[in-house]
């Protein structure tokens, strides 16, 4: 193991910068590292470097070292430690001592950022996302290129090492995006079959987006009414798997739930919190309390595991005891990952038709370690009659996305992707299962550059499928269908905002804990 000694050029943080007062504030959580290093083999980066000043605990000893003006936070150490996280959280999962790494880290680098601004790469991306005009457009032209092949040709050509491996990873993810025909799984095609269909907005076969799924065949088999439940559309999410959305509809509704519409929503702000932009991420975070504050529902369904951290994370980017931490809370504490809506708190979940396949879950990192949400999305999808559930081998280690990560750290974030493809492959499963769009997209884009084109797809579009070979949306004659959704297409026009990205809020959250849906 190397050691690095970045501690020189003093200059202190100043006292009422971010990272100053979130030691300051919590102090009982955040400054109780007690260096026993369990941290060390569950960080990928630590891991894969082994470099102290690459772990949770060296971070947290450089971020102290700002801090207490030891270290200059514009100089190259804390920077590039900084920027190497791929802050997912799998730290606080073994803490003992509870530290709120993913808290600090955000604060860490705000004032990384104010100290020198982030790379073109970062700030462009960041800005594409935040414009409400560029980033529809930039998504458009993303969808027109996935559908055109080129991606997959390119990729090809581009050269695997220097300047241009971002973007050859990134057409790989962009054609891994694209909607899998999922009326052929599980019937004859091959492993390495190409199942993607790039002009579907909805899984093949099943319901369109301008149908109405029907009710159960059954009045007898109506699930009891659980409550209303508003949708975030998300941005990468509602521009580019948009079907994923189209199918959480479905399967909500299919177990009881009344999907209402939330007008006004916009991006969650996760890659912004993460790359330090905290004023961008909390006037996203107004534009959401105000919309599903409006829309009155129970509960808000997320199916990007990212996003349902960072909401579930809105308290800690407004002054402690304001009007605007306690709206924040209470949206927090209505906040349900899909798979809790359906199969959290000993729910079962309505159960459909049969898919023969084997299906590996690969875990988010803000779905097991931000949210701490881990046996729902297990129990989803065993529910799915002929389904074989595979777990690869440290399904609990970043794929090496983490938001923008695996475009702006091409080389160590696709060291880590490999490493997560390698596992995978090892399980010779049929499918790949995640539910978050970056971890598709990093997953399956990886798997391409490695020769395999495996379909990686939502949890919830499994159970879907398996819906709509059930019969569960069959409307019989003379019985009332379920409330219609609005069109949603992968390739229609797009509506609301958002992305990856967060950490859970504090104290206790009863979903986790399993005591509500």
């Amino acid at each position: 193991m190397t050691r690095s000694d970045p501690l020189a050029s003093p200059s202190a943080s100043p006292p009422g910068s971010p990272l100053a007062r979130a030691l300051a504030e919590r102090e009982d959580l955040l400054g109780h590292c007690v260096h026993c290093g369990f941290c060390l083999p569950a960080c990928p980066t630590y891991q894969e470097l082994g470099d102290e000043a690459d772990s949770p605990r060296g971070r947290l000893h450089l971020m102290r070292a700002v801090v207490e003006g030891r270290l200059d936070p514009g100089g190259d150490a804390f920077q590039r430690h900084m920027d190497r996280c791929l802050g997912c959280r799998a730290c606080e999962t073994v803490c003992p001592s509870g530290v709120e790494y993913g808290h600090l880290l955000e604060r860490a680098r705000s004032v990384a950022a104010e100290a020198r601004p982030p790379g073109v790469l970062t700030r462009g991306l960041l800005a594409a996302i935040a414009g409400p005009v560029v980033f529809p457009l930039w998504m458009g032209g993303s969808r027109l290129l996935r559908a055109s092949g080129l991606p997959r040709l390119l990729g090809a050509l581009l050269p695997a090492r220097g300047r241009l491996r971002s973007v050859r990873l990134g057409l790989a993810m962009l054609e891994a995006s694209a909607p899998t025909r999922m009326e052929r799984l599980g019937r004859g095609a091959g492993v390495d079959s190409d199942l993607s269909d790039l002009d579907a907005g909805v899984p093949g076969g099943g319901a369109r987006p301008n149908e109405a799924p029907g009710l159960p065949a059954h009045a007898s088999d109506l699930p009891p009414h659980r409550g209303s439940v508003g949708l975030l559309s998300g941005c990468v999410q509602d521009h580019l798997f948009r079907r994923v959305n189209a199918a959480t509809r479905r399967v909500l509704e299919a177990n009881g739930w009344d999907v209402v519409e939330v007008p006004g929503q916009g991006c969650c702000g996760a890659l912004h919190a993460h790359a330090g932009a905290l004023d961008p991420a909390r006037e996203m975070a107004r534009t959401n309390l105000e919309a599903f504050g409006a829309a009155g529902v129970d509960r808000i369904a997320v199916n990007a595991a990212g996003c349902g951290a960072a909401l579930r994370a809105y308290p800690e980017l407004f002054e402690h005891g304001s009007g605007e931490a306690r709206a924040a809370g209470a949206m927090a504490a209505r906040v349900r990952d899909i798979s809790e809506l359906v199969a959290g708190d000993g729910i079962e979940p309505r159960q459909g038709g049969r898919l023969s396949l084997k299906v590996a879950f690969d875990p988010p990192c803000h779905l097991l370690h931000a949210q701490r949400v881990v046996d729902p999305p297990r129990r989803m999808l065993e529910a799915i009659p002929g389904l074989d559930l595979l777990s690869p081998r440290d399904a609990d280690r970043c794929c090496g996305g983490a938001g923008i990560y695996g475009l702006t750290q091409p080389e160590l974030g696709g060291r880590i992707g490999e490493d997560k493809a390698a596992a995978i492959l090892e399980t010779g499963c049929d499918v790949v299962a995640t539910g978050n769009p970056g971890c598709a997209m990093q997953i399956g884009g990886v798997l391409r550059l490695a020769g395999r084109r495996l379909p990686v797809v939502h949890p919830v579009e499994l159970l879907d499928e398996s819906y709509r070979r059930g019969g569960v949306y069959d409307a019989p004659k003379g019985m009332r269908p379920m409330r219609p959704n609005p069109p949603l297409s992968d390739t229609a026009p797009a509506g609301a905002l958002h992305l990856p990205g967060g950490s859970r809020p504090p104290g206790p959250d009863p979903a986790r804990e399993g005591r509500m849906p």
